[in-house]
């Protein structure tokens, strides 16, 4: 039986079993000492020369790929924007066979389970692992070798957060879903509602942000995930909204948004996404009945934000702005737009956003009970109109 001694051991005399040593460099005469005893122990000194690896792997692409047809969704058709994630991947996958997709145990909720009906030799299961799945998606990714998506719920990648900033830092591509965003889940209760997400994914370098509030759109965005460099991060919701957008000639792009209501006459112009922009778009009819009218933009993308778009819309209604989401007051889309307005003249910012800890209850019941309903954005429509007429 062999017997571990001290010669078998690379010892560092002075500083072995000796504490704040971490992270500093040994003074030049110790670092030589030390040299010198390594150096004693070689007991083969003859120069190693490996050979240079053999590249070995077939070279392929994945620029430019695209949906092999547009989006085949009917104006006003409800379908939620979840899903309609899960239907663009699977179609995406019939575009390259390097696209690959990766869900935590979720994926009859996130409906990732559609591409793997149709490719299944190409859907990796990581179970409730989310730290692993976002590792194992940059793995995946390594070497542009495949385009990769994941999924699950948007509030599990709080879990995962050191692993997407390293692999930002890295400088990965790869693409995140995240699905149940908000309190307008419902019934699964706080615990499963995505209130953080925008902020956490805000605050990655080089990351895109898509919130898609449509089918369309959602399609829209998984191709150009596809096609963009770094960490792209699609969030996408749990109810069943109408379909805006036509399927045949919308165009989207990263960072441009969408003016989707608007008038000659709009006094506000009211920034939402996903839920809300509906909520906001049934507001804005209601208050044309009582002949206000406001404007409504899709911002489409949160990083980068159409600051262009934001700007020129609100000094067309009097340099009034509302921003509604379905995510708590700090990081999201109200922060986002106040810091692409800081410093212009005669702009005016108010947010409606979660305010607290949520409960469970019926979507509806949430979204009125936090402030970011029709009903909700009509008053906040009212008291700017009215702030802005007593102040003349």
């Amino acid at each position: 039986m062999h017997t571990r001694s001290e010669n078998d051991i690379c010892l560092i005399k002075g500083i072995e079993d000796k504490e704040n040593w971490h992270g500093k460099p040994l003074p030049k005469n110790m670092a030589e000492q030390v040299i010198q005893e390594i150096d004693e122990r070689i007991q083969n000194k003859k120069r190693l020369s490996p050979a240079f690896p053999q590249e070995d792997t077939p070279i392929i692409s994945i620029r430019n790929i695209r949906m092999p047809s547009p989006p085949n969704y009917k104006m006003g058709e409800k379908i939620a924007t979840r899903k309609a994630y899960g239907l663009a991947l699977a179609k995406l996958g019939h575009a390259s066979d390097r696209v690959i997709a990766l869900d935590g145990d979720t994926k009859n909720s996130t409906f990732s389970e559609l591409f793997k009906k149709e490719h299944p030799s190409r859907f990796i299961e990581c179970y409730i692992a989310e730290q692993n799945m976002v590792s194992v998606a940059v793995g995946c990714a390594a070497r542009d070798r495949n385009i990769v998506f994941a999924s699950t719920f948007a509030t599990f990648y709080t879990r995962a957060f050191d692993q997407i900033r390293m692999a930002a830092i890295s400088e990965s591509n790869i693409n995140l879903c995240g699905s149940h965003c908000g309190v307008s889940i419902g019934e699964d209760g706080p615990s499963q509602m995505a209130l953080e997400d925008l902020g956490m994914f805000r605050t990655i370098p080089n990351a895109t942000v898509f919130y898609p509030s449509d089918a369309v759109s959602t399609e829209k965005a998984v191709e150009l995930a596809a096609n963009t460099k770094g960490i792209c991060f699609i969030r996408t919701s749990r109810p069943e909204n109408a379909v805006i957008y036509n399927s045949s000639n919308e165009d989207f792009h990263i960072g441009q948004a969408k003016v989707v209501f608007k008038s000659k006459d709009d006094q506000v112009t009211v920034i939402g996404a996903g839920v809300t922009l509906h909520e906001a778009l049934a507001a804005a009819e209601q208050l044309k009945k009582e002949r206000i009218s406001i404007r409504v933009i899709d911002p489409f993308t949160i990083k980068p934000l159409d600051k262009k778009a934001i700007l020129e819309n609100a000094r067309a209604t009097k340099g009034r702005i509302i921003t509604v989401e379905d995510h708590y007051y700090e990081g999201g889309i109200g922060e986002a737009v106040c810091a692409a307005v800081v410093g212009e003249p005669g702009i005016t910012v108010s947010r409606l956003a979660v305010s607290h800890i949520p409960r469970s209850g019926k979507p509806a019941e949430l979204l009125r009970m936090f402030g970011i309903d029709k009903d909700a954005i009509i008053q906040a429509v009212k008291m700017a109109v009215s702030k802005s007429r007593n102040a003349e």
